[in-house]
């Protein structure tokens, strides 16, 4: 094989790969209420399943997360990225098939599981990219989610109306054919002198942090990660709530303004986070992007219109260059032999954070814009996400003065 085709071949595999990842996670998003109701007993018994299902994917990702980076290092990227593929397609169809929730949520877990497989696909990328081309890929990968998270949702609705069970099977069907492109194209990154043996104890999420910690620039920015994600998930979780509160939109409103982020994020990310980092370095880049997500929390929480709401969406979306930045960072700063442990213990924290976020950003709300409050203050799941990022700006700025000096040469070797 030779140097070049790991490369030549495999970015666009990953970059579909995650498309169609996401895509299988998002299509089902306008389905599960309504299909957990034909189950659930009560509208209050569905509202449990529901919040069970969310639940269980999110914490089978933050436990197998590391895992699958952990077997990655082991036995190569491709394995683990196409048997998660496989598990993928048949888990899909199960669900569309499932006879009650117990069986449903079984499939959730799975789904989690198999969704882990982000940990490889970044390890693949770090594995084939050179210095002058890391970041861009990993912007790459952050638009290639952006595209399938958008039109996910609305291709899964347009199905759902069809029948409840054909966002399942479309699902099915993609991750399918993904395995057969990745059996017929795919190369292997990770040449056999790099890859280390299996070990159970760093293969676990708390494990898996304590190997992060013989590289604390690397934790340091793993912990700049994780308030970043925390900042975003209250965001999330409280962006309707707030604007229909506020401003009085209305579900197309909503559905525009999402749709309006995730659409510049992703021009930001697949065309011009390379030219940003070739103008400022990576360093720069990422605290310019968590600068520019503070200030743009900071506008939506103190906007007195729906105008200037949305004035700060570009400005958001901007943001968008320090995620992959700081890939690039953490990528270069740890040997080829650990990428998919490090990647996986990034993916956990990440997985944990997204459980908590919700749950801190609705008692923000709630208890700032609920009648009779002592502070009324309906920005406050803002305020309190640019503080988030204003800590990860400090923590990261601290751990990239600690990055090991980059090394020059292209880490793509031959693989067997």
């Amino acid at each position: 094989m030779s140097r070049s085709s790991p490369r030549q071949a495999g970015i666009p595999f990953i970059m579909i790969t995650v498309l169609l990842d996401v895509l299988t996670f998002s299509l089902t998003i306008p389905v599960f209420p309504s299909l957990i109701r034909q189950f659930a007993v009560s509208e209050a018994s569905a509202a449990w399943w529901m919040g069970a299902m969310i639940a269980a994917f999110s914490i089978m990702q933050f436990l197998f997360a590391p895992v699958l980076g952990a077997l990655s290092d082991r036995f190569g990227r491709r394995k683990v990225i196409l048997a998660s593929i496989a598990g993928m397609a048949i888990d899909q169809l199960f669900m569309a098939f499932a006879p009650g929730l117990v069986w449903l949520l079984v499939g959730r877990m799975v789904a989690g599981l198999t969704a882990a497989n982000v940990t490889a696909a970044n390890a693949y990328i770090a594995d084939i990219s050179g210095p002058q081309d890391r970041a861009k890929n990993f912007g790459m990968m952050g638009a290639a989610f952006g595209v399938g998270f958008i039109t996910g949702p609305a291709l899964g609705g347009i199905l759902a109306e069809v029948n409840l069970h054909l966002p399942f099977m479309m699902a099915a069907g993609l991750a399918g054919l993904n395995f057969l492109y990745g059996l017929l194209v795919l190369p292997e990154s990770l040449a056999p002198a790099n890859r280390r043996a299996f070990s159970l104890a760093r293969a676990n999420p708390v494990g898996s942090l304590r190997a992060l910690a013989m590289h604390p620039a690397v934790l340091g920015l793993a912990a700049s990660r994780t308030c970043m994600v925390l900042a975003m998930g209250v965001m999330q979780m409280v962006w309707v709530l707030y604007t229909t509160k506020r401003f009085g939109w209305s579900e197309l409103d909503n559905g525009l303004s999402l749709a309006a982020v995730g659409l510049t994020t992703v021009l930001v990310q697949g065309v011009l986070i390379d030219r940003i980092v070739k103008k400022l370095g990576e360093p720069r880049t990422a605290l310019l992007g968590i600068s520019l997500e503070s200030t743009a929390y900071i506008g939506y929480g103190a906007a007195n219109s729906a105008t200037a709401f949305a004035a700060f969406i570009p400005v958001h979306s901007m943001s968008g260059i320090s995620s992959p930045a700081i890939q690039s960072i953490v990528a270069r700063s740890v040997g080829a032999d650990e990428q998919g442990s490090v990647q996986g213990a990034f993916a956990s924290m990440q997985s944990l954070t997204f459980i908590l976020a919700p749950l801190i950003g609705a008692e923000l709300f709630e208890h700032f814009t609920a009648e009779g409050a002592t502070i009324p203050i309906p920005g406050m799941p803002f305020y309190f996400g640019a503080a988030m990022l204003a800590l990860a700006g400090l923590v990261a700025a601290w751990a990239m003065r600690r990055v090991p000096a980059p090394k020059h040469a292209d880490p793509v070797t031959e693989a067997a």
